[in-house]
């Protein structure tokens, strides 16, 4: 059987087990023995835990348990309502205000989550009721929580720009901050079309009226007690990494203990607090790890079979050059972002292609930070849309929402979405410019 047949064979054998509703992680084990053993025998049986061995071994994913548990305990504490109440509080006199407060807020969710489910199905469940009561089109509601949380893979401290930094062999820092300038872009142009959507759709967004039912209003000592210790934990995060002051590991064990103390802060820390953020870790933190074992054991495979010449001699046949190699990439990465899930994308693609674009002249961290801005679109692209799904997962009891309605509010975000990604590629210094100002060498 011919190489280009039997690496043809393996994607058709992973969008099949996909479909058909196997794990992504397991699919890519499943696959790499089947096909390993063919090169490899009975030593192919064994790959799993060579593999296992090989990514624990991997210093970058130390950070991943301490990441995950600073933004659960974030979320547990309560630390994300009161930042989300504040911030409702103060957009609740301009039109589109609920809108505006809930693109803004995933910013700082996402700078503290980092994971998707939980960044979406919190500002799910903070935002959807009182959007939707207050007359909000229950479409656009839904479709601006699911477009703001998925920012969550974007800013840093995304466990994806972690596996990115480790797959590419970049520095992780640096792919941290290239992402910051982007994820902003992107929460402002959702801010800015909720604001203006009222005028252009009438009836989606609500006519600006002052209410009983209105939240009780913070004062200023409240609004700065409850909103400026996340604040200054994040910037504290993002400060340490930029000026270079500790190593990667540490900045998450800073981010951990950081999370804790604002959970006191708030008077919120007791043991069911820690203990559900430890689970909720935990089980993170392993699918992550199982993830990471299978992708690695795919790609593996994958050039034991000659797959990275296979590939060459196609771009070679057909002449793509450096352009049209990163146009393809860019196609491939979101086409199967509408059927595979985007974290076994970002971990087939990026080993297969991110070494031949870096010959051809690109710069990796470009490269990254533009396929992490296109894989927001996989989020929102039905079949999959998996941040729609999360998102119609919290809705409130009493209120019913149809898949379609979010599908046709969807459009304008998956748009601004490639505006963003267009943007990045035509003006590489959004991404460039602050990596460039660092003063580490992480």
């Amino acid at each position: 059987m011919g190489q280009e047949l039997i690496l043809l064979l393996m994607f058709i054998g992973l969008f099949v087990g996909v479909f058909m509703g196997f794990p992504v992680a397991l699919t890519m084990i499943g696959i790499s023995i089947i096909v390993g053993f063919s090169h490899l025998g009975t030593t192919s049986f064994r790959m799993p835990g060579m593999m296992l061995n090989s990514v624990i071994g991997e210093w970058a994913y130390v950070a991943v348990p301490m990441f995950v548990f600073m933004g659960c305990m974030l979320e547990k504490s309560g630390a994300a309502d009161n930042a989300f109440g504040v911030m409702n509080q103060w957009f609740r006199n301009v039109r589109g205000g609920l809108g505006i407060s809930v693109a803004l807020i995933c910013v700082l969710f996402a700078a503290c989550i980092g994971v998707l489910g939980a960044s979406v199905t919190t500002v799910g469940v903070l935002a959807l009721g009182p959007m939707i009561k207050r007359g909000y089109d229950k479409g656009f509601s839904t479709s601006i929580v699911a477009a703001g949380g998925s920012m969550g893979i974007l800013l840093p401290p995304s466990i994806v720009l972690i596996l990115f930094s480790s797959l590419a062999a970049l520095s992780m820092f640096r792919l941290f901050v290239a992402t910051i300038v982007p994820g902003i872009l992107l929460a402002l142009l959702y801010a800015i079309y909720a604001g203006i959507v009222g005028y252009i759709k009438p009836g989606i967004v609500p006519a600006v009226e002052k209410d009983k039912n209105a939240p009780l209003e913070y004062n200023l000592r409240q609004s700065l007690s409850s909103f400026l210790p996340f604040i200054l934990l994040i910037f504290a995060v993002l400060g340490a990494m930029f000026l270079g002051l500790v190593s990667p590991t540490e900045v998450a064990a800073f981010g951990s203990l950081g999370s804790i103390l604002v959970a006191m802060w708030n008077k919120k820390f007791n043991k069911t607090t820690f203990l559900d953020a430890a689970k909720q870790t935990f089980g993170v933190t392993a699918m992550v790890m199982l993830i990471a074992v299978g992708a690695t054991m795919f790609t593996a495979t994958f050039f034991l079979n000659g797959g990275r010449p296979v590939i060459r001699n196609i771009l070679e046949q057909y002449n793509l050059g450096a352009n049209g190699t990163f146009a393809l990439f860019l196609i491939i990465i979101f086409v199967l972002g509408i059927c595979v899930d985007w974290l076994g994308v970002s971990m087939i693609m990026v080993p297969i292609f991110m070494p031949i674009l870096v010959e051809f002249g690109f710069d990796g961290i470009h490269v990254s930070v533009v396929a992490l801005v296109l894989l927001q679109t996989s989020f929102l692209t039905p079949p999959f849309a998996q941040s729609i799904l999360y998102a119609l997962s919290v809705v409130p009891e009493g209120i019913k929402i149809q898949e379609k309605e979010v599908y046709r509010s969807v459009a304008p975000f998956i748009g601004i979405q490639l505006l963003v990604v267009a943007i990045c590629i035509i003006f590489p210094g959004v991404v460039t410019f602050l990596p460039g100002l660092m003063l580490t060498g992480w």
